[in-house]
């Protein structure tokens, strides 16, 4: 199974901007990708997805002309570039991979790194 980890998250006032990235330990390039985040309490949310071959980019209309997603085959290694950022943005962000095309649904991933925290300041 490919692990995943990723980095890049803190602290940042908001208006900033952070770049995540998640570096797998096997080739990335048959997968679809994704990002997704979680609050204390609340179940994990779609964040973005980039599709199997990196032709297609999916956003969750909260961080839509914010963030972008990016697949780096040759690297095995997908970001999230995060501008503009928001207190309501905080939250651990969660990398994961899935066999299908791209998915926005947590439950069609497969592995999933351990997340890495962003904190916004208002």
């Amino acid at each position: 199974q490919v692990q995943l980890v990723e980095s890049g998250g803190g602290l940042v006032q908001a208006g900033g901007s952070l770049r995540l990235s998640c570096v797998a330990s096997g080739g990335i390039f048959n997968y679809g990708m994704g990002w997704f985040r979680q609050t204390p309490g609340k179940e994990r949310e779609f964040v973005a997805a980039i599709s199997r071959f990196g032709g297609n980019t999916y956003y969750a209309d909260s961080v839509e002309g914010r963030f972008t997603i990016s697949k780096d085959n040759a690297k095995n290694t997908i970001y999230l570039q995060m501008n503009s950022l928001m207190p309501e943005d905080t939250a651990v962000y969660y990398c994961a991979l899935t066999a299908l095309v791209a998915s926005f649904k947590a439950q069609e991933y497969d592995s999933w790194g351990q997340g890495t925290q962003v904190t916004v300041s208002s």
